[in-house]
Formats: C-alpha cells, sequence, structure tokens
C-alpha cells in the first residue's frame, strides 16, 4: 500500500508546442542540444590542444550525418527489417514515426570520425577519446526524451520509485496502471556517472593525450556494458525478442564491450599514437597567425 502512494503518475506531454501541422518534441530538442554540446567540447578540445578550427568543422558536419542516419538505419535494421527491407523508402518518409537505436547511431559516429581524421591525416584514437565526453552526457539527455516519450520502458515492478505511465494505457483509472521500472532513467544514471569519470580524466589527468584509447574504451565499456543488466528490467522494444536468450539491445552491446576491453588494454600499454598539431592539415592555418603577429 505504502509503494502505491509513492509511485510516480508520469502523464508527460511528449510536445513543447504546435504550429499548424509542425510539432516541437522534446525528445527532438534533447538531441539538437546533444548536437550543440558536442560542437562546445570539442571546440574546446581543440583550442586546449593547439588545434585548428577546421577539422571540428568537418567533424561536426561528419559525426552529426552518422550519428542521425546510423541510428535511423541501425533501428530499421536491427528491429523493423522484415518491414523495411519491403518498403526501403519509408526509412527517411516515416522519419517522424520515430525509431532511432543507439547502436546505429554509435556505429554511424565512428564512421565520421574515421571520414574526419582521414581527410585531415590525423589520428582516429584522438576522435574516439573525445567523442565519449560528449556521447555519454547527450545520451543522458535523449534518455530523458525517452522518458518525456513513454518510451522504452522497463518491467511491471513494485519498487517504491515506479513509474505508471499514463499514455501507455488510455483510458484506464489510474489505480488500475501498473507500475514499471523507469529503464530510461537507470540508462541516464550510468551515462552521467561515465560522464564525470571521463571529465575527470580527459581535464584532470590527461589521459586522453598521456594513453590515448583508454578513454574510449571506459567510455563504451560505461555505455555498453551497464546496458545488457538494464535491459533485463525492460520490455522487449519488437514483438520477436519475446523468445530470445538475449535480446537485440544486449546481442549488440557485447561487440562493444569487446572493442571497449581491447582498446584499454591496447591503450595502457601505449599502443596508440599521440595527435600534434604538427601533424594534422593545419599548419598553413598556424603559420599565417605567426606571419600576422611578426608584421
Amino acid at each position: 500500500m505504502l509503494n502505491n502512494l509513492l509511485y510516480i503518475v508520469w502523464d508527460f506531454d511528449p510536445v513543447m508546442f504546435s504550429i499548424g501541422g509542425f510539432e516541437l518534441r522534446y525528445y527532438g530538442l534533447m538531441w539538437a542540444i546533444t548536437f550543440l554540446l558536442g560542437e562546445r567540447f570539442f571546440t574546446n578540445y581543440a583550442r586546449r590542444e593547439g588545434f585548428g578550427m577546421q577539422i571540428i568543422e568537418t567533424g561536426f558536419i561528419w559525426i552529426v550525418l552518422g550519428a542521425i542516419l546510423g541510428a535511423r538505419i541501425g533501428h530499421c535494421l536491427f528491429y523493423e527489417f522484415d518491414y523495411y527491407i519491403t518498403k526501403p523508402w519509408a526509412i527517411i518518409t516515416e522519419f517522424r514515426n520515430g525509431g532511432m537505436a543507439s547502436h546505429g547511431s554509435a556505429l554511424g559516429m565512428l564512421f565520421g570520425m574515421w571520414m574526419t581524421a582521414r581527410k585531415h591525416k590525423m589520428s582516429y584514437v584522438w576522435w574516439l577519446d573525445r567523442i565519449m565526453i560528449p556521447v555519454t552526457i547527450g545520451g543522458a539527455l535523449v534518455r530523458l526524451g525517452n522518458l518525456m516519450n513513454s518510451e522504452i520502458v522497463g518491467r511491471v515492478t513494485d519498487v517504491p520509485w515506479a513509474f505508471q505511465f499514463v499514455r501507455l494505457h488510455p483510458n484506464m483509472p489510474i489505480e488500475s496502471i501498473p507500475a514499471q521500472h523507469p529503464a530510461q532513467l537507470y540508462e541516464a544514471l550510468c551515462y552521467i556517472i561515465t560522464f564525470v569519470i571521463l571529465c575527470v580524466m580527459y581535464y584532470k589527468f590527461d589521459v586522453g593525450r598521456r594513453k590515448p584509447g583508454i578513454m574510449f574504451g571506459v567510455g563504451v565499456m560505461g555505455v555498453f556494458f551497464t546496458r545488457p543488466f538494464i535491459e533485463m528490467v525492460k520490455m522487449n522494444q519488437e514483438a520477436f525478442e519475446a523468445n530470445m536468450f538475449l535480446n537485440m539491445g544486449q546481442l549488440l552491446s557485447l561487440p562493444f564491450i569487446a572493442l571497449a576491453l581491447y582498446m584499454i588494454w591496447q591503450g595502457a600499454k601505449g599502443r596508440f599514437p599521440v595527435a600534434r598539431p604538427d601533424c594534422v592539415e593545419n599548419r598553413p592555418e598556424k603559420e599565417s597567425k605567426q606571419n600576422k603577429k611578426k608584421r
């Protein structure tokens, strides 16, 4: 009875405002804030480490495109393949209907950073290490967006902090709505803890320059090692997962966990190159600034 009094009745409107047929949703706002934070963090990295701003401009475009397209394509391939294989145009035309996969977004960003590193002839690991700081805080924001959408919810439970997601059970009396784990908040909390750890590693101990590769490994581990455990209290996102020993989110996390362990192991041995400003294609910019100072 006491638990019933503590349950949070969640009936949040996911739409901030609408004008005509256009709706601005909190979920979209969380993605926008994530990209803005990413640009701010990378600008700070470049200034702190002496890199030219053109690498940030290129990287921002490729990473954003990779994150959005990867998340969308990943959902269509991993969770609704049978539907989208018969209607591939719906990947774009039905974008507003929802469907974004974090694993697909991760793969898209990896590709975007590889393209940027290749263009500027710099260390790929430099990008991998530093992307994890905005990714973790951005992941927490996106999960808050999921909470506002009343999606990616947990299983029915009697824990006192459970949520009653009213919008998932329209026309049902409040007392009859099941209490469920706020799985979105569990993930968000794990991401925030990982974010704090990475910030300490980068800004206090300078791990990004001292031991390239370790920050990426720790960040990926913080995101994807916790995911299989949280999936245990989540409702399956698709019906086909019901008969699986490990659901799709858990299966897709395993390669990332293996990658994280490899990067930490190799980074601790100093196997990855340290990116330096004079090794990147920003030398003309630096030289022109030095010439101006001399004049």
